[in-house]
């Protein structure tokens, strides 16, 4: 006799959630890049003058 796990499997996510995901990485990415950008930019300022 054996048992399966009921563990579900890993299955895409639903396609109306696609939207909101991307909407969500876009949301903390945008932001992230910009900041990062920008200490690239102050960064370069202090070391070259």
């Amino acid at each position: 006799m054996t048992s399966e796990a009921s563990v579900p499997s890993s299955t895409p996510p639903d396609r109306r959630r696609v939207p909101l995901i991307l909407f969500a990485w876009l949301w903390v990415g945008a932001p992230l890049a910009y900041g990062l950008y920008e200490l690239v930019l102050k960064v370069r300022q202090l070391f070259t003058g």
